[in-house]
């Protein structure tokens, strides 16, 4: 708390949860400080500049204490509050001790101004990151399509494996193939890691192993996809 702010009627709160949206940040705050006497105004902006901190202005400077005291480091919504008195007057304040002189037509512009400008920023900001977001699901669903067009259903005795984690081996491979009846090989293709093939005697051999072998993971990360081989 600073030292050099004498103790009035308002308070100055910071470290508040910036997520929630203006009107519950401010029936909550009032919920938590009227405890400690009757509030006047609790004043919360979302501009980008005030987000995160509020006023809160009690009739009187004794219950401003007994909040501050009380308050000060107490975790709301997660967050610990740090409060201090207010360094200016609020408008409620000044209202009710008649002292209240309103602030010029090009202050209040300038204010406002600042207010659509930091919105219209808020707002680019959610529209490009919707942009670059229906672009990466783009990309996933172009991939997805190409998977599914790479597979072929018509049978085949030869098996191709893709999805496979860096450093693959045709022994490992070889490993999981080999439990099946009819395996005879696995190909690495050479410079394209990844893929591979896997052949057996007969069609009908390969498509027990497919089935038994799809979606197993190699790593947590890396499930294969076992598809026949185009003829």
């Amino acid at each position: 708390m600073e030292v050099d702010v004498p103790p009035n009627q308002t308070l100055y709160v910071q470290n508040l949860q910036e997520k929630l949206k203006k009107e519950d940040l401010r029936k909550a705050l009032y919920a938590v400080f009227s405890e400690f006497g009757r509030i006047l105004d609790v004043v919360c902006l979302k501009t980008f500049r005030l987000r995160g901190q509020a006023w809160i202005v009690f009739e009187d400077v004794t219950s401003a204490s007994t909040a501050l005291k009380a308050l000060d480091g107490f975790a709301f919504y997660g967050k610990p509050m740090r409060i201090q008195y207010a360094k200016t007057k609020s408008d409620a304040v000044a209202k009710l001790e008649g002292t209240f002189v309103a602030r010029n037509k090009e202050e209040r512009m300038k204010k406002r101004e600042e207010e659509k400008e930091q919105v219209r920023r808020e707002q680019e900001e959610r529209a490009l990151r919707k942009k670059e977001e229906a672009e990466t699901d783009k990309e996933e669903q172009e991939k997805k399509k190409q998977m599914e067009m790479d597979v072929v259903t018509e049978p085949h005795n030869i098996l191709f494996v893709q999805n496979l984690p860096e450093g693959t081996t045709d022994m490992m491979l070889a490993m999981l193939f080999q439990q099946f009846p009819g395996y005879k090989e696995v190909r690495m293709v050479p410079n394209k890691p990844g893929i591979a093939f896997v052949e057996f005697e007969v069609d009908t051999q390969a498509g027990v192993a497919m089935t038994g072998l799809q979606g197993f993971k190699i790593t947590s990360t890396h499930a294969m996809n076992v598809s026949y081989a185009k003829k």
